[in-house]
């Protein structure tokens, strides 16, 4: 399986409590806080909620 650059590049202030809680599930602590996946369903399913928060490079 090929590996996922996820990196928080908006701010969570202002988000829904789900779309922070996926950010916190993903791993990422803060703004630019760069964190490393496996690409599967569910690691697909959480960026589609944040989408609009991070940048996803595949490796």
């Amino acid at each position: 399986m090929a590996k996922l650059k996820i990196k928080q590049i908006r701010s969570k202030i202002g988000s829904t409590k789900r779309q922070k809680l996926t950010l916190e599930a993903l791993g990422i602590k803060k703004m630019n806080g760069v964190v490393e996946h496996e690409e599967n369903a569910q690691i697909l399913g959480m960026i589609a909620k944040v989408n609009h928060l991070v940048i996803v490079e595949k490796l």
